[in-house]
């Protein structure tokens, strides 16, 4: 398969939402970015519509239908009848004119091939042989039943696509002529590459884009023709209105949307369904709701009613080509990813986390519906462990409660409300506090005094290691109390210094009893040595200043 659905690596940002809404999770996950997996997807367009980075893209053929222009043959627009829908009010003959003027022949409606294929479905349904036949011109429901339901694939119905059949019904009245299809759909560049028939495909994306730089202005001029009731074919249900739904014993069905589409194969699978014509689509709205609409054009209500005004009441005036000349053939595509053992699927599981079945939350945070599909992804190279978010969060909780339970500083945490939202053992213990739970939610005033607290908020300014004495737990602390803008939180951190506290007073005590000892043997000193200087002949004056220097000699040290 040509890569016509790809990714702009740069901008991936790893939120999931692409897996999520992958209906066939055909979507793998390396080095932080989004891959597309290419023999599992069906093209249906759903991770391009619902990416909030635009990190997905739709390979651009606006060269290649250059090319083709310059080629010197005709090139004749086949225009999906969804236009009507995207260029609101302008009909086809304005599209014709603004497409000859970028260099086109012509221009023509896709819903002269959606009329030849739809007689082949009554032509099919008449004769009866066909238990269930499921509609074709869905290149993505195709995809889907070749890979994900092979057993299907004889019910599904070997007739052209829309797309296919008019581009051959061009190339029979003019056999030079090169056809480009023009539609809401990714998928029908997949198909045109590898059925051939098609020389080209363009999404009204790429048209709209090419307008712009030619600057060419669409003229509203919504036309209409009687014989056009072929026109209904891409909304749900729309061709089931083209049809004569009269086929003996036959039950006519519309479905839309994958998943609605593979709870009907899985019906079929289990042979709950017979005798039935189905007609499916994987887009919501059928092909109103196209990617490349859906992505611009949410307007699913509006886009029935423009299609439901433009279409008529009888068929295009076209010549019915044999069975034999719109006949396809649908094969099995494999798929290469070989499936874990349960043993293997359980160890997966343990290494997320999961060792019991209530641990298996199946949230859907990463993508998959269930914790199990996620390991069978893990162990196809499609996932990756660290996508799991509750493992995630457990992982960082544990590291960080890791580290704060096991630092020696006490820490907690207040909201505005200056209530407790986390304490750590250390914190508990400088506070006497027997359990967590006792203070958890309640107001800090309970257990401190929330002055600092209260001032640091209203400042902003920090207050980094303030020596605090804690009365009422008889401790010392240097505490620091921070305040979070951001998280609106105020975190303290303290560090318990009532040993070193103690051992300074115990300090301070005998240097006081050295000094009053020191004291008391001067003023002895004094006296003996005043005796003796009396004896010498000194003045009392020179002997006072010669002791006060031998105590304070004594007091410094």
């Amino acid at each position: 398969m040509a890569e016509f659905l790809k990714l702009k690596k740069s901008n991936c940002k790893n939120c999931y939402k692409c897996i999520r809404h992958c209906p066939v999770k055909s979507i793998r996950f390396s080095g932080n970015q989004a891959n597309i997996v290419g023999n599992e997807c069906i093209l249906c367009g759903q991770c391009f519509v619902v990416c909030p980075q635009n990190a997905k893209q739709i390979a651009d053929s606006t060269e290649l239908v250059r090319t083709l222009l310059e080629s010197g043959s005709p090139v004749i627009a086949s225009l999906a009848p969804s236009f009507i829908a995207n260029y609101e009010g302008v009909g086809i003959d304005s599209m014709r004119e603004a497409l000859r003027k970028i260099g086109f022949a012509d221009a023509e409606e896709t819903a002269i091939g959606a009329t030849i294929v739809k007689r082949e479905y009554e032509r099919i349904l008449a004769e009866g042989r066909q238990d269930i036949l499921i509609s074709s011109c869905c290149h993505s429901v195709n995809l889907l039943i070749q890979k994900y339901f092979p057993a299907e694939l004889a019910y599904l119905a070997d007739v052209m696509s829309p797309m296919q059949a008019h581009s051959a019904d061009i190339k029979r009245r003019h056999p030079d002529a090169k056809t480009v299809f023009i539609g809401p759909c990714v998928a029908k560049k997949d198909e045109a590459d590898y059925y051939k028939g098609v020389d080209a495909v363009l999404t009204f994306e790429e048209l709209t884009e090419w307008f712009g730089r030619e600057h060419v202005t669409l003229e509203k001029n919504k036309d209409s023709r009687d014989k056009s009731r072929a026109r209904f074919f891409p909304t749900t249900g729309g061709i089931l209105k083209t049809m004569d739904c009269t086929a003996a014993g036959y039950t006519y069905l519309a479905i839309d949307g994958v998943e609605n589409c593979m709870a009907a194969l899985r019906d079929i699978e289990e042979g709950k369904l017979h005798k039935c014509f189905i007609e499916m689509s994987a887009c919501v709205g059928s092909c109103v709701g196209g990617p490349v609409m859906e992505k611009y054009h949410r307007s699913p209500v509006r886009s029935y009613i423009a299609v439901s005004e433009y279409a008529g009441k009888d068929d295009f005036d076209v010549q019915q080509p044999s069975p034999a000349d719109t006949e396809k053939h649908f094969e099995y595509i494999e798929r290469k990813l070989k499936m874990p053992t349960e043993e293997e699927i359980t160890e997966i599981l343990r290494q997320m986390g999961k060792t019991k079945p209530s641990d298996e939350l199946n949230c859907g945070s990463c993508g998959y519906d269930s914790c199990r599909a996620k390991a069978v992804a893990i162990y196809q190279g499609k996932a990756e462990i660290s996508m799991c978010l509750p493992y995630l969060k457990e992982r960082a909780e544990n590291f960080s409660d890791n580290i704060i339970n096991n630092t020696p500083n006490g820490i907690f945490v207040l909201n505005e409300n200056l209530e407790v939202q986390q304490i750590n053992r250390a914190a508990l213990s400088i506070m006497n506090i027997p359990r967590a739970s006792d203070v958890m939610g309640e107001p800090v005033v309970r257990i401190l005094d929330p002055k600092i607290f209260i001032d640091v908020k209203n400042t902003g300014r920090r207050i980094s290691e303030q020596h605090v004495y804690l009365a009422e737990y008889d401790r010392y602390v240097e505490q620091t109390v921070i305040f979070d803008k951001e998280y609106r939180i105020l975190i303290c951190i303290m560090r318990d210094v009532t040993e070193e506290e103690t051992e300074r007073e115990k300090k301070e005590e005998v240097s006081r009893q050295t000094i009053e000892i020191a004291d008391n043997v001067v003023d002895k000193q004094m006296r003996i040595v005043q005796e003796i200087a009396s004896l010498l002949g000194e003045t009392a004056a020179e002997t006072k200043i010669a002791l006060t220097k031998l105590k304070e000699s004594i007091t410094n040290e």
